[in-house]
C-alpha cells in the first residue's frame, strides 16, 4: 500500500475509462472538479478529439490510473499533443489512500479553428460512451454529453469499418444509447 501512495497518477476522461482500451493494472473511478470536456481541433491531427477544458463551475468523471513504471516521459509520448495539469485537491477518488493526479489537456496556442470542421469518429466516441456506461451507469454516460462542449462538430459513422485503433463493439443497448444521445443533440452525421 504505500507504495501505491508514492506512485504517480494520471486522471482519465475519454477512452481510458473504457477498461477494454488499455491494460493498466491500478485505475479507480475518480472525479475532478473544475474541469470538463471539449472536442478540438489541433494543428497536426486530422480528426478532433477529446481535451480536458478548466472550469469552475464543473465536475467530471473518470478513471485515475498508476503512470506505467512511474515513467511520465513515456506516458507524455503517448498523449503527444497534450500538456500535464496537476488536479491538486480537486480530486475524488474511492481509494483507501491519497492519491495525487495529472490531467491532460491540449494547449490553447495548438488549438485550430477550421473553416470545415472535420468528424469525430464515431467508432471513438462509441469506446468513450461504453466505458461511462459499464463505469458509470446510463447518468453517468448521460453527464459526459452533458459536460461536454463542442457537439456541433459532426459525427463519422464509421463502426462498419472503424477507424480507431483501439475500437470495441456495442450491444445493440449500447448503440441505441449514443445514437439517441447524438440525436437529442442534433449532431450531425456523417455516412461512411
Amino acid at each position: 500500500m504505500g507504495q501505491l501512495v508514492k506512485d504517480p497518477f494520471f486522471f482519465g476522461y475519454g477512452s481510458l475509462v473504457n477498461r477494454q482500451t488499455h491494460s493498466y493494472d491500478y485505475a479507480l473511478r475518480a472525479r475532478v472538479r473544475g474541469w470538463r470536456r471539449a472536442w478540438r481541433h489541433t494543428q497536426g491531427r486530422e480528426v478532433p478529439f477529446l481535451t480536458g477544458v478548466p472550469c469552475e463551475a464543473t465536475e467530471i468523471d473518470g478513471l485515475v490510473a498508476r503512470v506505467p513504471n512511474a515513467d511520465w516521459v513515456a506516458l507524455d509520448q503517448r498523449e503527444d499533443g497534450y500538456l500535464r495539469h496537476a488536479v491538486g485537491d480537486r480530486l475524488q477518488v474511492d481509494a483507501e489512500h491519497s492519491i495525487k493526479a495529472q490531467i491532460y489537456a491540449v494547449p490553447e496556442h495548438s488549438v485550430v479553428y477550421p473553416e470545415v470542421l472535420a468528424p469525430i469518429l464515431l467508432s471513438y466516441l462509441d469506446v468513450v460512451v461504453q466505458g461511462y456506461l459499464h463505469e458509470f451507469g446510463e447518468q453517468g454516460a448521460q453527464d459526459f454529453f452533458d459536460t461536454t462542449d463542442g457537439w456541433n462538430v459532426p459525427v463519422r459513422d464509421d463502426r462498419a469499418a472503424p477507424v480507431y485503433p483501439r475500437h470495441t463493439v456495442l450491444s445493440a443497448p449500447e448503440r441505441r444509447f449514443v445514437d439517441t444521445r447524438l440525436d437529442d443533440l442534433g449532431v450531425h452525421i456523417v455516412r461512411g
